[in-house]
């Protein structure tokens, strides 16, 4: 069999040939070194021990249960199971959003169907791309918006009414059959989108949708509203007119301005012949028209003869930039519609989707987005003066969000006063209460930092202080309440050289750890945690790989000859406490993953249940 990586690369290869038909894909589903990778991608992922409608999880993979889904996929029997409806929460308003949770087995083999479909689409879809992508996120998204939109007139936010949910089956194999053609594959796609789910111990069968929580969803999806990305690569192909170095000048600027020159020009004569007054009068004169044309807009606000958008987006969410006036950007809005309707069958917002003035802000992942008008003058270190601040892309932390996330993490509460003004009082975290010193500030110090850093490409991220200082005093009043002391006492013990200080004991010895306070000043690029980073598939071939273990016939527990190892695998490794040997072992490899023969599985399991 061939080595999955060495596959996945040759396709890779042939990504950027748009003419290129893909065959006999649906062999690769024959290969157990493609299961053996999936699993050592998706092994560590939170979901892998989340049991699906029959109750088995990732734990206890082997090659003979591999085995077991190539012969299924040999004869074409393999059929997915319904997902498990989960509903969780989302991030803004009190609605929750469907989350459908597969099978362990149907997990591996969409893992395989993922890293096939990456490697064929990734190369080729748009760099304005930024959901579920490698070294692709939120920040790539915004930081885009803020080198490409400078100079937008008006933003069109776009919004696609249940996005998702709406996908319909018979487009998604349309677009699949452009490049691909396997039906074998294409049917086992049919398959997943198909399976159903299962709520209330009821079958639901799916008619359209990708379902959310699906190893192959976000790649369905990218491939999906790449069409959207194509065509709006086509719009702005139509669309755009003129040179940025060729544009119009305003009469009422370029007047004024040339009026200012003439006057300098004149003055300079008999500069050196006149009186201090009358030197002081001209200079006055220059300045007094140099304020005037400084103030107005250089360009004609309506240029015919120059027009631009520029798109960016991220998931189902995406926002558009044009330079030119309202008509166009709702008739820009008006073809994206349309184009979403005939061609993609998915619905545009009309009360969503709005068409706002750029010196006004939009809503866009999390982010107020506006363009600044600031006509401030700033001289070059050539000695050339311009507008730097003029027309550039400002980005903001709305404080609605920030104040909604101390709200939700109990820090303060807020009441209203007689005159309806708002009052904070620091809260004490309950939930925290039990945990020791270092946890209570580790918990602090992680919803700290994880909202700074995705806030910190923000032109006003130092508001983000505001939400540091809330969270330390919540912090300290959580710990005056799990000491039944004061705040000023718990200063007094936890302050040091002016930072929030505890001690705690390692194997190394004494060490100590600070509330945070590495500052909250705006940064230039994203920071790695805010980039997604999908699985390396060059790891497959590390010594301690799992599909080693798997090979070497050798129990890691027992140390018996065996041809039929599992994988045992827990779902934390917090969980483990030593014990039994196994835990020990784990313990002391610092792994949650051991391979063991089916005997001493069935001990460490029965063990469990005695327990």
């Amino acid at each position: 069999m061939r080595n999955p990586i060495n596959v996945l690369k040759s396709l890779s290869e042939k990504s950027q040939e748009k003419s290129y038909k893909y065959q006999r894909l649906y062999r690769n589903l024959y290969n157990p070194e493609f299961y053996l990778l999936a699993y050592q991608n998706i092994y560590a992922n939170k979901g892998s021990m989340t049991p699906g409608v029959d109750g088995m999880t990732i734990d206890g993979i082997s090659m003979a249960r591999i085995n077991r889904i190539i012969e299924s996929m040999r004869n074409q029997s393999y059929q997915p199971k319904p997902a498990r409806r989960e509903y969780i929460k989302k991030k803004t308003g009190n609605k929750k959003r469907p989350l459908g949770i597969s099978s362990a087995d149907d997990k591996l083999v969409q893992e395989v169907v993922r890293m096939i479909l990456e490697s064929i689409y990734e190369g080729s879809f748009s760099v304005k791309s930024h959901g579920f992508r490698p070294n692709k996120s939120c920040h790539t998204a915004l930081i885009q918006i803020r080198k490409t939109f400078t100079g937008a007139k008006w933003f069109v936010e776009g919004d696609i009414k249940a996005c998702f949910d709406s996908f319909d089956h018979a487009v998604l194999i349309r677009i699949l059959r452009k490049r691909i053609e396997d039906e074998a594959f294409l049917n086992l796609i049919c398959k997943f989108l198909k399976a159903g789910y299962m709520e209330q111990w009821t079958f639901n069968k799916t008619y359209f949708g990708i379902p959310q929580g699906s190893g192959c969803s976000p790649i369905l999806a990218n491939i999906y509203l790449n069409e959207l990305d194509e065509f709006m690569q086509e719009l702005k192909d139509k669309f755009d007119v003129g040179d940025c170095n060729r544009r119009k000048v305003s009469y009422e600027y370029e007047s004024v301005r040339g009026r200012a020159k003439r006057l300098k020009k004149k003055y300079a004569k008999d500069w050196n012949k006149i009186s201090e007054e009358e030197r002081t009068r001209r200079a006055k004169e220059i300045r007094d028209l140099r304020a005037i044309y400084t103030k107005l807009p250089r360009y004609e606000a309506r240029d015919e003869n120059f027009k631009k958008i520029q798109y960016t987006r991220y998931c189902d969410d995406f926002l558009i930039g044009v330079i030119g006036s309202k008509e166009d950007a709702e008739m820009i809005k008006a073809e994206v519609k349309k184009f979403l309707a005939e061609e993609l069958n998915l619905t545009l917002s009309d009360e969503k989707t709005k068409i706002t003035h750029t010196s006004k802000c939009a809503d866009f992942l999390g982010y107020k987005i506006k363009v600044s008008r600031n006509d401030g003058i700033k001289r070059r270190k050539d000695g050339v003066k311009s507008r730097p601040f003029s027309g550039v892309v400002k980005l903001y932390v709305p404080k609605e969000n920030w104040v909604k996330k101390l709200l939700e993490y109990e820090a303060i509460k807020i009441a209203t006063d007689e005159d309806g003004n708002e009052k904070w009082k620091a809260m004490h975290s309950g939930k925290v209460l039990n945990k020791s010193d270092i946890e209570i500030l580790s918990d602090y110090n992680a919803k700290v930092r994880g909202l700074f850093n995705y806030y910190c490409i923000a032109d006003n991220a130092y508001v983000i202080g505001k939400f540091g200082r809330a969270m330390k005093y919540s912090m300290m009043k959580t710990f005056a309440f799990k000491y039944k002391t004061k705040v000023s006492k718990i200063k007094k013990k936890y302050v040091k050289n002016g930072d929030f200080t505890v001690s705690y004991e390692t194997k190394q010895g004494l060490k100590t750890s600070v509330f945070y306070n590495q500052g909250y000043g705006k940064r230039d690029s994203s920071v790695a945690g805010q980039v997604e980073l999908l699985p390396q598939y060059k790891r497959y071939d590390r010594p301690n790989s799992l599909a080693r273990k798997l090979k070497t016939k050798t129990c890691e527990l027992c140390g018996g000859y065996c041809t039929e190892l599992e994988i045992h695998q827990v779902k934390k490794f917090k969980s483990l406490k030593g014990n039994s040997e196994w835990e020990r072992l784990m313990l002391k490899r610092r792994r949650k993953t051991l391979a063991v023969c089916p005997k001493c599985h069935e001990q460490i399991h029965s063990c469990d249940e005695k327990r």
